[in-house]
């Protein structure tokens, strides 16, 4: 539990959130069709006659969304039920053209599984109750006449997976951080791209309060958040409305609410239904999933290293600090150009040190990102082992990676043609470093009367006096030599 309270003029509450992540199944065709999932198409050119329910059309499933959610299943350690079945939800709306959705209330894919959080409170397991595999609705569109609204069928048919978390999130941060560790799980597995904002994972966020160790409150449900900071602003709003209520002497009724991003409020859409309102029964044209043993090995197998494995791979077996190890394996994309990075062979701690401040410092400022990186994996094993090797200095290598942003060209030709070797020459640097001690006498005076720290001044005026090319090691050893210490 928690710290997160609300204090309300009756005492103090405590908030239950339950979350009903839908994410979209990455899949190059529909749940029940062939037709295109691509986004941002013309409404209503990726429409199979499956979708748009013509007389006589049978669905058939996509075997690889059913193996998607298996394997998004096994991520999450969860039971996979070898014999699930497909229910009709029944309810009538312009952007459902068959009258009903294919879904799975009573016998889901995906069984109970968890999931691992981390906030300022420390970690926390959350349980998930189950993933079910369901087909997504239509939309509509309001804004294209001002007297009609039209209906496009692009999304109607599209595979969702339904992850049903357990209620067991007691604050907006820890509503936040799920939704931030879910989204990571599934782009490494693959079976969702988590794009919150093309609407291909959304969550349904169910807030309920109480006072500390009473019974659960009533519900409600916010439809379709699609962001973690809606999500949060859902959480805290919610809460504090019925509090509010609460202590005016109010009833919380339980319903479906809609969130308001503008205002940063919710209201109400409509009451909340139970099951038995949508009158679901088996799909009679759809048999039972029956999932062979070797189906689920072959989707076990094919999972990547998991982002809480890979942390550990890289701060236990390489040495790399938490705070970068944790950087570089936030996002998939990111770890996979790490990952092709040290393939080529450089130091694990300086190349995630070279990631997290150098390449992202850059990337900020193209505003671009690690995806469009104007400098491959390759290109940067380049670099770092010729900072490596101590061909070039720290600061030489940042030289050389601003030019090769700029040209494209490679470390090695840029050193090459513009000189930018890191010298050891003894000699030249014990003459460079003797004309900045002769020329400051007074500060060696104070220096050797116990102003320690004006050493470094010493080996940056040397370093300036070489034109930024000499080692630094070098230069300190020098330095040490003629300061007599």
């Amino acid at each position: 539990m928690s710290n997160y309270r609300i204090q309300g003029a009756t005492g103090e509450f405590e908030v239950v959130i339950g979350l009903e992540v839908h994410a979209q199944i990455t899949s190059n065709a529909k749940l029940f069709s062939g037709a295109s999932t691509a986004f941002g198409s013309e409404p209503n050119t990726n429409v199979s006659l499956i979708d748009a329910a013509m007389p006589g059309m049978l669905p058939v499933p996509n075997r690889e969304c059913i193996r998607q959610a298996v394997r998004t299943g096994l991520a999450i350690d969860a039971q996979i039920n070898r014999w699930s079945r497909f229910d009709r939800k029944n309810y009538f709306y312009a952007d459902l053209p068959q009258g009903y959705q294919i879904s799975q209330l009573y016998h889901p894919l995906v069984g109970e599984g968890s999931l691992t959080v981390t906030t300022d409170e420390g970690d926390k397991t959350i349980g998930i109750e189950r993933i079910h595999v369901e087909q997504d609705a239509g939309k509509l569109m309001h804004d294209q006449h001002p007297t009609m609204s039209y209906v496009d069928l692009n999304r109607s048919g599209v595979a969702l997976m339904e992850i049903v978390s357990k209620p067991e999130m007691t604050s907006p941060e820890e509503a936040g951080a799920y939704v931030r560790k879910l989204r990571q799980l599934l782009r490494y597995v693959g079976s969702c791209d988590g794009n919150m904002e093309q609407g291909s994972m959304r969550a349904d966020v169910n807030v309920s309060v109480r006072r500390a160790g009473e019974e659960l409150g009533t519900r409600t449900e916010t439809k379709n958040v699609n962001s973690v900071r809606f999500i949060q602003a859902v959480v805290e709003f919610e809460a504090k409305r019925q509090v509010a209520l609460i202590d005016d002497g109010g009833k919380v009724v339980q319903e479906t609410r809609l969130f308001d991003p503008d205002k940063g409020v919710t209201r109400s859409m409509r009451s909340k239904e139970d099951a038995h309102d949508y009158r679901y029964f088996p799909d009679p044209d759809l048999l039972p999933l029956e999932l062979s043993e070797e189906f689920v090995a072959e989707a076990k197998a094919s999972l990547p290293e998991l982002p809480d494995v890979k942390l550990t791979r890289f701060t236990n077996d390489l040495g790399i600090s938490a705070y970068n190890a944790d950087v570089l394996t936030a996002d998939v994309d990111t770890a996979n150009w790490f990952e092709a990075l040290l393939a080529e062979g450089v130091d694990a701690k300086l190349a995630a040190n070279w990631v997290a401040a150098e390449l992202f410092g850059a990337l900020n400022r193209l505003g671009r990102d690690i995806n469009s990186s104007p400098v491959t994996p390759a290109q940067a094993g380049e670099l770092l082992k010729l900072q490596g090797d101590g061909t070039l200095s720290g600061s030489l290598a940042k030289q050389v990676f601003e030019k090769m942003l700029e040209t494209g060209d490679g470390a090695g030709a840029i050193v090459e043609r513009e000189g930018l070797k890191q010298t050891s020459d003894t000699g030249a640097i014990e003459a460079a470093a003797q004309g900045v001690v002769d020329a400051n006498a007074d500060k060696v005076a104070q220096y050797r009367d116990g102003k320690e720290a004006l050493f470094g001044f010493f080996v940056g005026q040397t370093m300036k006096a070489m034109g930024g090319k000499a080692n630094p090691k070098v230069v300190n050893d020098v330095l040490k030599k003629i300061l007599g210490n």
